[in-house]
């Protein structure tokens, strides 16, 4: 099992920063790729970012491209989303995602953090 913690959402105004954290713990050590999602009212929970754990590879949605920065401190076993440039249609519930070596899809998430961009 792997239990995951979000931290940092909040109130900001457009143009703003923001930074997400996202503590692991448990079985880490079988965690292969960790993201973030999110999702806005009445709207479907949408990709945002994601890394691989060992590698640090990143791959992000085209909507955050150049304004978000995933990375990860392995000895920390925490994973986290800098948000910079802020627009109100960033304002959603912020979530991050585990997935295992062995598992298809990301099987662990946390209980979200609420990001709240002001125009």
């Amino acid at each position: 099992q792997v239990q995951l913690v979000e931290s940092g959402g909040g109130l900001v105004q457009a143009g703003g920063s923001l930074r997400l954290s996202c503590a692991a713990s448990g079985r880490t050590n079988s965690i292969l790729v960790m993201g973030w999602f999110r999702q806005a009212p009445g709207k479907e929970r949408e990709f945002v970012a994601d890394i691989t754990w060992i590698s640090g590879s990143t791959v992000y949605d085209d909507s955050v491209k150049g304004r978000f920065t995933i990375s990860r401190d392995n000895a920390k076993n925490t994973l986290y989303l800098q948000m910079n440039s802020l627009k109100p249609e960033d304002t959603a519930v912020y979530y991050c995602a585990a997935r295992r070596g062995s598992d298809r899809s990301y099987g662990y998430w946390g209980q979200g953090t609420q990001v709240t961009v002001s125009s």
